[in-house]
């Protein structure tokens, strides 16, 4: 039996903050059978195209065959909600200037594309409209992208999975059973981008398809204004394209729009390790103040592909794809890395914890003193202390606009040496609503 491989790249990568970001790709193989390249992100203006496969990656397991996913293609221009910052890099794969800002990352994701392994390829967009065969009106029409399966040709011959037409049209009927709406409907668009589209001719797809490779752009409408609904017909579609390639899945949980969208507000973590701290990005307030920076860079990873953090003149925006989800203020510090566990009081009973861990709390806790370090509790009400170690604090003597949670339970607990950041704790009291 082929043992399950898993590459999570994106687990792994670390980021200075700044412009400038690399896509990510993740591999979830299990060793043999035919591989299926997703691309997501290309235009960063279309999170259609980079939510689904960021779900793809997360929540996916592979029982054979084999998935590759590059969710952020055009990270940068995701991040700004941007078509393209640099152009529009699906005109740039037929000829691309070495000088042009994407041309590594044109020139790296067309080698992953032609890569032997890679049986077929697929493009994530949201596109204008609703296109149909025939002309309806101004939103339903031939010139229309949106639900609509894309290819450049009728076949490629010779190819594995080459007769892209008819792949297409069962793909398309086996999408458009229990749509969210009649009108949501899939069509198969056929470019005949050869004879008519020189446009079209610079397009990822056909860039594939020329070099012998089928390749598909999958676009679901911009009209649909719940992003959960592109996200949940993107990822309905990648699991008919899985059928037909016979790649075996599982995921954990019921692909439902309601369900999807619960998805997408889960944004994962944040993990900042000079900190030793992990942070929930799902239910971080807005603006985060005294949050402990080093000067000279910024290095994190999370559980989300989508994730970056990005200095912006005197703050750091954290960021899931196009989406702002909080501001860091810093408070710069030099770090000292010689604590590892704290000695607390939880609720009156002792305990030791690990720097960095995340506590619940009903009513109270107490830091007892480290020799040698000073405790700052953030938001703490009483002034003039100074340094809270042995202190028995509750949620009301905190201040809420300190907290780091929405629901402003959440308290960090600073530990310093002299001038030194040590690390902290997340204090989290239990909501009694």
């Amino acid at each position: 039996m082929n043992k399950f491989v898993l590459s999570l790249c994106f687990l792994l990568s670390t980021y200075a903050f700044g412009t400038n970001f690399h896509y990510s790709t993740i591999k979830k193989e299990s060793g043999s059978g035919s591989t299926l390249l997703v691309v997501g992100g290309i235009h960063g203006d279309e999170p259609g195209g980079y939510f689904a496969p960021m779900l793809l990656a997360k929540h996916y397991k592979i029982e054979s065959g084999n998935l590759w996913i590059v969710p952020n293609l055009n990270f940068d221009s995701i991040l700004k909600g941007a078509r393209g910052i640099n152009g529009d890099m699906n005109r740039k794969f037929a000829k691309i200037e070495t000088k042009d800002k994407d041309f590594d990352i044109v020139t790296e994701i067309k080698k992953l594309i032609l890569h032997p392994k890679v049986d077929l390829t697929l493009n994530l967009h949201d596109g204008q409209g609703f296109y149909r065969d025939k002309n309806i009106d101004k939103l339903f029409n031939q010139k229309a992208w949106g639900q609509a399966t894309i290819i450049d040709q009728q076949q490629i011959p010779n190819a594995k999975y080459g007769n892209l037409a008819e792949i297409a049209k069962k793909v398309n009927k086996e999408t458009n059973v229990d749509l969210l709406e009649d009108v949501h409907e899939f069509n198969l668009k056929d470019t005949d981008t050869r004879k008519q589209d020189k446009a079209m001719q610079q397009s990822l797809t056909y860039f594939s398809i020329t070099n012998g490779k089928p390749a598909f752009a999958i676009e679901t409408s911009k009209n649909m204004t719940e992003l959960s609904q592109k996200v949940f017909y993107q990822l309905k579609t990648i699991e008919k394209f899985m059928n037909v390639m016979n790649i075996k899945f599982t995921r954990d949980f019921e692909l439902e729009q309601m369900v999807v969208k619960k998805l997408i507000a889960n944004y994962g973590t944040l993990e900042i390790p000079v900190t030793k701290i992990t942070l929930d990005l799902s239910t971080l307030k807005s603006t985060i103040g005294f949050f402990p920076m080093n000067k000279d860079k910024l290095v994190y990873s999370s559980n989300n592909p989508l994730v970056a953090v990005i200095k912006d003149k005197d703050e750091y925006k954290v960021m899931n794809g196009n989406i702002l989800v909080s501001r860091l203020k810093p408070d710069y510090n030099e770090f000292e890395n010689s604590l590892s566990d704290i000695t607390l009081q939880i609720d009156g009973k002792k305990s030791t914890v690990k720097v960095g861990t995340l506590i619940s709390v009903k009513n109270s806790f107490l830091i007892e003193p480290i020799n040698g370090h000073r405790i700052n509790v953030i938001g703490y009400s009483k002034t003039g202390v100074g340094n809270e170690s042995g202190i028995k604090i509750e949620l009301k003597d905190l201040i809420k606009t300190y907290a780091i949670d929405k629901s402003e339970t959440t308290y960090m607990v600073q530990f310093y040496k002299d001038k030194k950041f040590c690390g902290m704790l997340n204090i989290k009291f239990e909501d009694k609503k």
